[in-house]
């Protein structure tokens, strides 16, 4: 299975990278419980789950700051230095 796009991933809510995100984290977490248990695992899978996570916390953080310089050019039309 190939990693997503990121231009794929642009066109989920909010909402929906939160629940991406924890699923991510949840991946992360069982694939390093198999390797310290010995258990077989594909070692690339880790790689894949914490590229995948970097790319929805990064697009999360875009979004937001986005959205606080947003508010921060309406704040500063409507109040006048």
């Amino acid at each position: 299975m190939s990693l997503p796009k990121f231009n794929n991933l642009i066109s989920l809510s909010n909402n929906e990278i939160a629940e991406q995100i924890v699923k991510a984290e949840n991946e992360i977490f069982n694939l390093r419980f198999k390797k310290a248990t010995r258990q077989t695992f594909k070692p690339h899978e880790i790689k894949k789950s914490k590229r995948i996570l970097a790319q929805l916390k990064t697009l999360l953080s875009m979004r937001i700051e986005e959205s606080e310089n947003n508010e921060e050019t309406v704040i500063n039309q409507l109040i006048p230095n």
